[in-house]
């Protein structure tokens, strides 16, 4: 079975797909159906300690919030040589989860906790013309965020998490007729602060920064063919493990008591992380910089046509993080990227409601120059996402 997952998603210990390279906005929440907008300023769940911590500071004095998702799409790539065996998609199926848990302190000071993934990569290749290169690769990576908010006023916040991230990488690759596996893991931390606006009665604003990730992990990423006895080549393992910092600026508006608008303006810094590239030892290799610095905006709609009723929908861009589509990463195929989203939460009881959401999410093709023995393009890419989700608050 071929698959391929970009972002590890929760308590199932899973690998999802991305927003803007390897990290994603759905992690089985009410954001899956907003593509994102208004993440870091609606705070209507208690997983607003993975978009912004203080916005714990607007919630119930407990809630808990969860959520189940399932992603699939068709990430196709095809060999420019027809004579050899392409890999077609690498893509199937996956599930993921995540949990949160958020308490009132006291009248000024609020904690939480969450657990949840939105961060890794994981490719399989199965049998190809280059599978001794690579045949699977997988990074996953949990995340535990405990986290504190604390209410200055009326109408402001702030808001911290310390996040203690788990990362697991295994390469596979074919030695001499067999699948050869390697792996390990590390621990790292990263950090995330939030500030929290009440701009009028009826207009919020919210800004979060998150810190880069950093994982080491040794795992050696050189390849030798017999039919190219001088050539070695070298997976670039270290540039692909690594999660640049963010910042995240999202408003909020309601309209009235049935309708709320919200957007999002984001940006992500990959050129910090240079040129992911597969590279041949005893070649003079290009320096430079193959990637840049990605932004976000998405912009999302909230209807509530009754009490119990909440309709979203959603639809966001994610900038490419290449310079040039012309010449992506093998092990690392994203470009610009559409998102359109809907769904819905219904309030079964005062105390608890439950939702869905569906995303889809079109990708811009792309080419792969390097290594040039195994050179092809990614066309046409795409997934999309469905997740069910339910709070209680006591």
């Amino acid at each position: 079975m071929k698959k391929i997952t970009l972002v590890c998603t929760g308590l199932l210990f899973s690998s999802l797909s991305h927003a803007s390279a390897l990290y994603f906005y759905e992690i089985g929440t009410e954001d899956t159906a907003l593509a994102g907008a208004g993440q870091a300023a609606r705070a209507q769940d208690a997983s607003t300690i993975v978009t912004n911590p203080a916005g714990m500071t607007r919630l119930p004095d407990h809630m808990f919030t969860g959520g189940l998702q399932v992603m699939d799409g068709d990430i196709p790539y095809h060999l420019d040589d027809s004579r050899k065996e392409s890999p077609g998609n690498v893509m199937n199926i996956f599930p993921g989860a995540s949990a949160f848990y958020s308490q009132k302190i006291n009248d000024r000071l609020y904690g939480g906790i969450g657990l949840y993934g939105n961060y890794g990569l994981g490719i399989d290749f199965g049998d190809w013309a280059g599978d001794r290169l690579i045949k699977k690769s997988t990074m996953v990576a949990m995340t535990l965020s405990p986290s504190l908010a604390y209410k200055l006023n009326d109408r402001l916040s702030i808001g911290a998490s310390a996040n203690v991230n788990y990362g697991y990488l295994s390469l596979t690759r074919n030695v001499n007729g067999d699948d050869e596996k390697e792996n390990d893991h590390d621990w790292a931390m990263s950090y995330r602060l939030g500030l929290l606006m009440a701009l009028t009665d009826s207009t919020r604003a919210g800004i979060t920064w998150t810190s880069k990730t950093d994982y080491d992990f040794n795992i050696d990423g050189k390849a030798r063919f017999p039919n190219l006895p001088n050539v070695e080549y070298d997976l670039p393992i270290s540039a692909q493990v690594r999660a640049p910092q963010q910042i995240m600026l999202s408003l909020v508006h309601d309209i009235n008591k049935q309708w709320s608008v919200m957007g999002d303006l984001g940006w992500q810094d990959w050129s910090q992380f240079g040129s992911p590239q597969v590279t041949i030892a005893g070649q003079e290799s290009n320096q430079q910089n193959r990637l840049k610095d990605s932004w976000h905006t998405a912009l999302g709609v909230q209807f509530r046509p009754t009490e119990q009723w909440r309709l979203n929908a959603g639809v966001a861009f994610d900038s490419t993080v290449y310079q040039s589509q012309s010449d992506v990463a093998l092990s690392l195929p994203t470009g610009d990227e559409w998102r359109f989203a809907t769904g819905a939460q219904y309030q079964i009881t005062p105390a608890s409601n439950v939702g869905f959401a569906v995303s889809y999410l079109h990708m811009q093709s792309s080419k792969v120059k390097s290594p040039e023995a195994f050179s092809g393009s990614y066309d046409h890419p795409y997934l999309w996402f469905a997740s069910v989700n339910y709070s209680y608050q006591f």
